[in-house]
């Protein structure tokens, strides 16, 4: 097969954007048989129809639905390599590219990458948040610098990638004062019948919570599950039911909530993985992340 050309591919992801090739061509200021020919060259390159008639429309074929989704990447790429260079040309900002889990709590994903906003040279943070699985996918072609996660890389995953353990906390257990009060009892007692917002079931430390509950023979009623930890957060200041929180983060869970610390949980720690693609740190701010999250917020270095 012959090389890809790139204009081609840009013509026929400016028509399928555009809708057809007559509005394509005005944006393109070429003439309308330029483009056909061109796409036709393509799909010729290519050894498949992009584009189908359906009256006077045309409409993408199966094969050209999957193209548009690889030109949709590649021209993004683009994009950002321009950005990037305009950044850098304007002055000197160090890009970062961060994934969030969906399972690692909002407050500490916070304030473990908080301090790389405060670097000696301008950061320019470019956030995102989703499942382990996606996160993985965009670092393995280095669309992110580092995902933060609560378990190292799965091995049923085919990422080639390194896990830095950032901390371990233990997990404690908060509500809301008024909630609190009305509990009768001492921990972890108090906690059967007791309303509880359990964590989503992506979440690493959910099954050792459970497994918990069970060995103390506590049954406390579930009210609630949440993938999103600042929902959970939401619910629990409302005093819907009680939540668990690493205790690393116990002052600001208490101040940014309003709520009140009601016991330890012994025996469960949740950690903190920086995921990369580089076994030595090198990037400053996640040399950053990895400084502050062991010294200061988890109180001691990682092994």
């Amino acid at each position: 097969m012959a090389a890809m050309n790139f204009k081609h591919l840009r013509y026929f992801w400016m028509v399928a954007k555009a809708g057809s090739i007559a509005r394509a061509s005005e944006q393109l200021h070429l003439a309308p048989q330029s483009i056909s020919g061109q796409l036709r060259e393509l799909e010729e390159s290519l050894g498949v129809a992009l584009f189908q008639k359906v009256g006077r429309k045309l409409e993408l074929t199966d094969a050209g639905r999957r193209a548009l989704d690889y030109a949709d990447g590649i021209f993004s790429l683009g994009e950002e390599l321009v950005d990037a260079m305009r950044d850098q040309a304007r002055e000197k900002v160090l890009r970062f590219k961060l994934g969030v889990a969906d399972s690692v709590p909002k407050s500490i994903a916070f304030r473990v990458v908080e301090p790389a906003l405060y670097l000696d040279d301008p950061v320019h943070v470019v956030c995102r948040e989703g499942r382990l699985d996606a996160l993985l996918s965009e670092l393995a072609i280095h669309r992110l610098d580092m995902v933060i996660a609560d378990r190292p890389i799965p091995t049923s995953l085919n990422v080639r990638g390194y896990s830095h353990l950032l901390g371990e906390s233990g997990l404690t257990v908060f509500g809301a004062p008024r909630l609190v009060a009305k509990l009768s009892g001492t921990f972890p007692a108090l906690l059967n019948d007791a309303p509880f917002l359990l964590p989503g079931v992506e979440v690493m430390v959910r099954p050792r919570l459970l497994q918990w509950f069970a060995s103390q023979q506590l049954r406390p009623r579930i009210v609630g599950e949440f993938d999103d930890s600042a929902l959970l957060g939401a619910f629990a200041q409302a005093g819907v039911g009680l939540c668990v929180a690493p205790s690393a983060i116990s002052d600001y869970v208490c101040t940014q909530y309003h709520l009140r610390a009601v016991g330890d949980i012994p025996g469960i720690k949740e950690q903190l993985y920086g995921l990369t693609t580089e076994r030595r740190l090198t990037h400053p701010a996640i040399v950053a992340i990895r400084r502050i999250a062991q010294q200061e917020i988890f109180g001691k270095l990682a092994p």
